[in-house]
C-alpha cells in the first residue's frame, strides 16, 4: 500500500470530526470515498493534506510513519488535492494561477515562455482549447475547475485528491478527466476520489470506502456494491422515495417570459410557469441558463424582450426589486453568491427580510428567532448553534441555509440553479421533496440543472438550452435522457 490512515481521530471542541478513521491505499489504484455531507470525508482529506493535524492516529506513506505538519510538506511528500471549491486568482492568468508560487526563474526574473509552455502542454494533456494567457475571471466554472485540476497535476504528485471534481464540468469534459485518470494509474498514481455522483464511481475506482458521522463503516471492491446498497450505506437506513410524486394542479399562469433577449449570453427566449408547476431548464454549460435566470431576477437585466408576473409587466433593473416582487434565487455558486460565509446562519437566513423584522425603529427579535428556528427544523439543518459562521456547515447544510431565506421571505417564484451541486444523497432527497411541497403550495418553481436524472425526476416540464436559444420542449412523461441530450447538444 503507498497509503494506510490508521484509526483517524480528530476533535474540534467537542465535536469529533473523525472518531478512529482507517483509509488505505495502493499504488496505481482510484480509490472512492463517500459518504453524507459532515461524514468526514473532507476533514480526513484535510490531514491528509496537513492543513489539520490529527489527535491520535498513524499516517503511513510508501510503509513510513509520517507527521504531515503542513500543506507543503503534504506536496513535498507528493500528495497534491483538489478542492471541491474553488482558489484561484481572477485577475491573473491561466499559467500563473497554475504555477502560483513556483514560478519558474531565469537569472532571478520569472520565465513566463516556460510557464506558459509548460501549461500549454498540460492542457493538450487534458484536451483542453484554452489558452494560458487567458485571465481566470474570463473562463465559465467548468473551466476554472480544470484550472484547479491542472494546478494539482503541475504537481507530479503520487497520491492526487480528487473533492467533487466533476461538479461543474461538461459530459465531454468528463470523459475527458475520467480518461486522465486512466492515464494516470497506468504510470502508477494513486486516486482519491470524493463524490456524490454515485454512477460514476464504478466508471473510475476500484475498490470504496464508505465513512457516516465520522467514522468507518465499510471498504470493499466496488463491484460488490450497488448504486442502492451504497447509499443506503452512507445514511444508515433504507433510502425509499428519492423522487416524491410530481405535483399535478396548476393554478393560473404566475410569470411569462416573452422574447427576452442578452447579447451574446441567451436571445428570443420566451417561456410561461403556472402555480404549483416546477418547470426544468437542461443544457451545457455555456448554454446560457444561469445568464437567463440572472436577467429574470434583475442581476444583470436583458437587453429587450418582457417579463410579466400574474399579468403585468415587470422590469427589474435591480435583484431586490425582483425579491419584493416575490422572487427567490437560489445561485448556482452558494459560496459567492448565495451566502456571506462570515456571518452567521441566523444573519444569513434574515438577509433578505430585514423588513420583516422591523417595529417601527427596532427590530422584532422574536418573530426574527421564531422564523429561524422554524427554517432550522423543518429543512433539517445540522448545526452546533444558529449563531456560528456559516462557512462551518458542510456543503449540504450550507445549501439549505441558502433556501431556508427564500423560504422566510414572501416567495411566489422560486429559481433554483444547480441546488443540489455538490451535497449527498440524503440531502438530495430532502431537497426534492421540498421543492415538490413548495408546488403543492401553489409556489411556481424553476430548477436549472446539469444532473438529468434530477430533471427527469421532479419536473412537469423541461426546456432546453442550446447556444443562448430554447432547442426543445419536453412534458415529464415523453421526456428521456437522450432526447434532452440531443437538444442541449444542437442535434
Amino acid at each position: 500500500m503507498i497509503l494506510e490512515m490508521k484509526r483517524i481521530t480528530k476533535r474540534f471542541g467537542s465535536v469529533i470530526a473523525l472518531d478512529g478513521v482507517n483509509l488505505e491505499l495502493a499504488k496505481g489504484e482510484a480509490h472512492a470515498l463517500v459518504g453524507e455531507n459532515g461524514a468526514g470525508k473532507s476533514t480526513l482529506m484535510k490531514v491528509l493534506a496537513g492543513v489539520h493535524q490529527p489527535d491520535s492516529g498513524e499516517v503511513i506513506l510508501n510503509g513510513k510513519s509520517v507527521d504531515i505538519s503542513s500543506p507543503a510538506e503534504s506536496q513535498m511528500l507528493g500528495i497534491a488535492i483538489i478542492h471541491q471549491e474553488l482558489n484561484l486568482i481572477p485577475y491573473l492568468s491561466v499559467a500563473e494561477n497554475v504555477f502560483l508560487g513556483r514560478e519558474p526563474k531565469n537569472l532571478g526574473f520569472v520565465d513566463y515562455k516556460k510557464m506558459r509552455k509548460d501549461t500549454k502542454a498540460l492542457l493538450d494533456q487534458f484536451g483542453i482549447e484554452l489558452s494560458p494567457r487567458s485571465l481566470v475571471k474570463d473562463l465559465s466554472i467548468g473551466e476554472q475547475q480544470i484550472v484547479e485540476i491542472l494546478k494539482a497535476l503541475s504537481l507530479n504528485p503520487e497520491i492526487l485528491i480528487m473533492d467533487e471534481p466533476t461538479a461543474v464540468l461538461t459530459d465531454k469534459e468528463t470523459e475527458k478527466l475520467f480518461e486522465l485518470i486512466d492515464l494516470l494509474k497506468q504510470k502508477n498514481v494513486s486516486v482519491i476520489y470524493i463524490s456524490h455522483r454515485l454512477p460514476e464511481l464504478k466508471r473510475v475506482c476500484e475498490r470504496l470506502t464508505v465513512l457516516r458521522d465520522g467514522k468507518w463503516i465499510k471498504t470493499d471492491v466496488l463491484e460488490h456494491f450497488s448504486e442502492h446498497d451504497i447509499a443506503n450505506l452512507m445514511v444508515g437506513r433504507e433510502l425509499e422515495d428519492m423522487y416524491p410524486p410530481l405535483p399535478t394542479k396548476f393554478g393560473n399562469e404566475i410569470l411569462r417570459v416573452e422574447g427576452l433577449t442578452q447579447t451574446p449570453n441567451f436571445q428570443d427566449v420566451s417561456f410561461t410557469l403556472k402555480e404549483g408547476e416546477i418547470v426544468g431548464f437542461a443544457g451545457l454549460i455555456g448554454a446560457g441558463r444561469s445568464e437567463l435566470a440572472t436577467a429574470i431576477f434583475g442581476g444583470d437585466p436583458a437587453d429587450e424582450g418582457i417579463v410579466s408576473l400574474k399579468g403585468q409587466q415587470v422590469n427589474y433593473k435591480k435583484p431586490i426589486q425582483a425579491v419584493k416582487g416575490g422572487f427567490g434565487f437560489a445561485t448556482e455558486d452558494r459560496k459567492q453568491t448565495g451566502l456571506i460565509l462570515d456571518m452567521s446562519i441566523a444573519q444569513n437566513i434574515t438577509l433578505p427580510n430585514l423588513r420583516r423584522y422591523q417595529r417601527v425603529g427596532f427590530v422584532n427579535r422574536k418573530l426574527e428567532k421564531a422564523d429561524i428556528q422554524e427554517q432550522v427544523k423543518n429543512l433539517n439543518i445540522k448545526l452546533h448553534s444558529v449563531n456560528q459562521p456559516v462557512k462551518n456547515l458542510s456543503g449540504g447544510n450550507q445549501q439549505k441555509v441558502v433556501l431556508a431565506k427564500w423560504l422566510v421571505a414572501n416567495t411566489e417564484i422560486f429559481l433554483f440553479d444547480e441546488p443540489t451541486r455538490g451535497i449527498d444523497v440524503g440531502a438530495k432527497r430532502e431537497i426534492y421533496h421540498l421543492i415538490s411541497n413548495l408546488a403543492k403550495e401553489g409556489k411556481g418553481v424553476i430548477v436549472i440543472s446539469s444532473e438529468l436524472p434530477e430533471l427527469l425526476g421532479i419536473c412537469n416540464r423541461i426546456l432546453v438550452m442550446h447556444n443562448g436559444r430554447i432547442s426543445g420542449e419536453f412534458n415529464h412523461e415523453e421526456a428521456t435522457e437522450q432526447q434532452l441530450m440531443k437538444k442541449a447538444t444542437g442535434l
